[in-house]
């Protein structure tokens, strides 16, 4: 039975945020730089809740997946980054303050002082800056941004992560993402226009995971809308690191051009659990394990639905099976059965260790299952969906 979108509005309109509504969307008017508001100790930020990341670090962590993060550069002196950064010192600060929000909710680690953490915390960060931001709520050159994309894909990221797109394209955008998926990247970029019928770049460019915004009740928060968006994910009352003196975190930030890095710390988690899959089949499996929107179809500014990382990761899934969005693919979606989950938190290496012995057995009495009610609808005919090597852990 397919998920269904309203599942997700009813869960996260019951969050408690936790979040004092006092940071700004907008970048640092110029001159500025961004500074932190503090450590964040509320509650568990309800973006991070809803992915729950926890429920998927016994199976990975992101371990030996490296993300670009194109943008404003990102702040490598934030405790929760340190360490973490890969490529060089060029693009290792952020007055910005966008790379640096962007790159935590991909991978920062987990802190006693903090309850926030990043998706894929075992992630390496590849911080490449194709703009300064400068006050401005638009990208830079499209130019330049191919550039940036074509520097990430050169430097091995199986991830790219856009955090800031441009308000323009050019053929030199679109050739440079055709290249990086050509290396086998995944290639994510959000809906981030400010102006009605906008768009942003290379979001709308094919072959790119285009990514729309929630807020905590389902609901779009984003302007831009269109039929190339694939997946939602949290771009409303988030928390992440902070680019500045001492690090530490801002929090309710507000910014449709974050959900992209919710998505791209998913693709490095199934990157990393599933290392045989292609950049295409890695989206097709984000694309096919999402909280479907009510329609069951595509939704102009929520896509195939909000993104499920654990469902990505785990479902077993043929290595051929058809997703939408790319060539020859079709317009809309079969139903996928998540794995069994324990979904209890896993708080340090033992309960971890203890954590990924119950999930195994969970997912094997799922698949077990499943195959189960296959055989007797299907007669005990053999399926041609039998799971293949590629989808073996």
């Amino acid at each position: 039975m397919a998920r269904r979108f309203g599942g997700v509005a009813a869960v996260t309109g019951l969050l408690a945020l936790g979040i004092p509504a006092t940071a700004s969307a907008a970048p640092p008017a110029q001159g500025q730089c961004a500074t932190p508001l503090g450590t964040y100790t509320g509650a568990v930020p309800w973006g991070q809740r809803l992915l729950d990341p926890a429920r998927i670090w016994p199976l990975t962590r992101g371990e030996q997946q490296v993300v670009a993060v194109v943008g404003t550069g990102v702040d490598g002196q934030n405790p929760q980054l340190r360490g973490q950064l890969t490529g060089g010192a060029e693009a290792a600060s952020d007055c910005d303050g966008r790379g640096t929000i962007a790159a935590g909710i991909v991978a920062a680690r987990p802190d006693p002082s903090t309850t926030f953490a990043g998706i894929a915390p075992e992630a390496r960060i590849l911080p490449i800056r194709y703009t300064n931001g400068g006050g401005s709520t638009e990208g830079g050159d499209p130019k330049a941004l191919a550039s940036a994309i074509d520097q990430a894909a050169q430097k091995g990221a199986g991830v790219i992560l856009v955090a800031v797109p441009s308000t323009a394209d050019s053929p030199e955008l679109s050739a440079a993402v055709d290249r990086a998926r050509g290396r086998g990247a995944v290639v994510v970029s959000p809906a981030a226009a400010t102006q009605q019928g906008g768009h942003t770049y290379p979001t709308a460019t094919p072959g790119v995971l285009a990514v729309g915004s929630i807020n905590a009740a389902g609901e779009p928060a984003q302007t831009e809308a269109g039929g190339y968006l694939g997946l939602a994910a949290p771009g409303a009352d988030l928390v992440s690191t902070s680019a500045g003196p001492g690090g530490g975190h801002r929090w309710g930030i507000t910014n449709p051009g974050l959900a992209a890095a919710y998505v791209a710390g998913a693709a490095a988690l199934v990157r990393a659990y599933q290392p045989g899959l292609t950049g295409d089949q890695v989206v097709t499996r984000l694309l096919l394990t999402a909280h479907r929107p009510a329609s069951g179809g595509r939704d102009p500014r929520r896509g195939w639905g909000v993104v499920d990382a654990y469902a990505a990761v785990s479902s077993a899934l043929p290595a051929d099976v058809a997703g939408p969005g790319l060539p020859g693919k079709p317009a809309s979606l079969p139903a996928v059965t998540p794995a069994a989950a324990d979904a209890r938190p896993h708080a340090d290496r033992v309960a971890g260790a203890l954590a990924l012995a119950g999930v195994g057995a969970a997912v094997t009495a799922g698949f077990a299952v499943a195959a189960f009610r296959r055989g007797r609808r299907r007669s005990w005919r053999p399926s041609r969906f039998a799971p293949s090597r590629e989808n073996s852990s």
